[in-house]
């Protein structure tokens, strides 16, 4: 039996939310991965700076200004790091923009969108909304900021507390930078990388948000309702559970419930994985003539919301090639032999995509 758009809408939803996943933490990965490298020229400037400085010769005024070389050097670390996010967002969000058109024009028939065609958004102005709504409290070029001032304070305390301890200099600079024999993890500025990859995942989320939601508002004509769609594990936010499952109008009222909406998925905490599945009219509620429609089409649209599924129920009914995305070959191969279920294998720890990789696993959905 042929499955109706919405239920194909909820497929390629949870599909698409955890291919963003995975490329949230792959651009989280590469913006880490750039301060790592503006970090090794500031340990070597760190060095410089401090050197031939002794605690005991130091007074307050010389170390507040020893410490102010501290805060460009900081400075200089974070600036390309911007830059780059900023510059890896703004692609990400023409990316959104078109794959949200591209996926109602694959699953909407086109005996219907003759009749009610689709509205594309316009990327620019999705970034600029985007930018100008804060997420967690902060917008984007404010929680830059933030995290090059929180990375400032730890390191000049810690040269701060060097000096007054009489630490050498390479004491200093290996209580901000870290010892190569742990990995760097014992430095002070750790907790900054930490810091930036969960700013960064939650951008990219705050990003695919406020493009599906505009893209929802642009076409309200046949998307009458919003159904969030957790992720449910043991992962899971008490926020997002409570809310799995529930559905909003398109500007948020809870519908059948009194649940509020706050920032939508995506957007209400860090780091949140939900996303939403947008909700389709019938052809009647649109108001379209039957004897211009196929049985097909008015089966297909029949604007009925999806029926509850697992993750692991959603993805044995996938195409093989799907299930080889999510899982690697071999456990989808294990999968598709029935020598092992999804609970038992499955976790995307450390996967990631690139937008390249991302734009190709999408537009395989709408081949065919």
């Amino acid at each position: 039996m042929a499955r109706s758009v919405n239920d194909r809408l909820q497929d390629e939803t949870i599909a698409h939310g955890l291919y963003v996943t995975r490329y949230g933490t792959g651009v989280a990965k590469r913006m880490v991965a750039l301060l790592n490298r503006m970090d090794t020229d500031l340990t070597a400037k760190l060095l410089v700076l401090l050197d031939g400085k002794l605690a005991d010769t130091y007074s307050a005024r010389r170390l507040s200004s020893l410490l102010a070389g501290v805060r460009d050097l900081n400075q200089q670390a974070y600036e390309p790091v911007n830059t780059a996010l900023a510059r890896e967002l703004t692609r990400y969000v023409e990316y959104e923009a078109v794959y949200q058109l591209d996926l109602f024009s694959s699953v909407i028939p086109q005996q219907i969108l003759k009749h009610v065609p689709l509205q594309s958004i316009a990327p620019e102005q999705v970034y600029a909304g985007a930018v100008a709504q804060p997420f967690q409290g902060r917008l984007l070029k404010e929680w830059g900021k933030k995290l090059e001032s929180d990375r400032l304070d730890k390191i000049t305390n810690a040269v701060r507390s060097g000096f007054l301890q009489g630490e050498t200099v390479e004491q200093i600079v290996k209580r901000v930078a870290g010892t190569p024999l742990r990995n760097r993890e014992d430095g002070v500025i750790n907790t900054a990388r930490r810091d930036l990859a969960v700013v960064t995942r939650t951008a990219v989320n705050h990003m695919a948000a406020t493009a599906r939601q505009e893209f929802a508002k642009a076409n309200s004509d046949i998307v009458k309702a919003k159904q969030w769609s957790s992720t449910l594990d043991t992962h899971t936010s008490q926020w997002c559970i409570i809310r799995d499952r529930k559905l909003y109008t398109l500007d948020g009222k809870p519908l059948g419930h009194v649940v509020p909406y706050l920032r939508g998925p995506g957007k209400i905490h860090f780091c949140c994985r939900s996303g939403e599945i947008l909700i389709t009219k019938s052809w009647e509620e649109l108001q379209l003539p039957p004897d211009e429609l196929s049985n097909a089409t008015r089966a297909s649209m029949d604007g009925q919301v999806p029926a509850h599924t697992s993750y692991a129920e959603w993805l044995v009914r996938q195409p093989y090639a799907r299930q080889e995305q999510v899982l690697g070959v071999t456990r989808a191969m294990m999968l598709r032999d029935g020598k092992i279920t999804v609970p038992e294998m499955f976790n995307d720890a450390g996967e990631f995509l690139t937008l390249d990789e991302l734009r190709r696993v999408d537009a395989s959905a709408f081949e065919g």
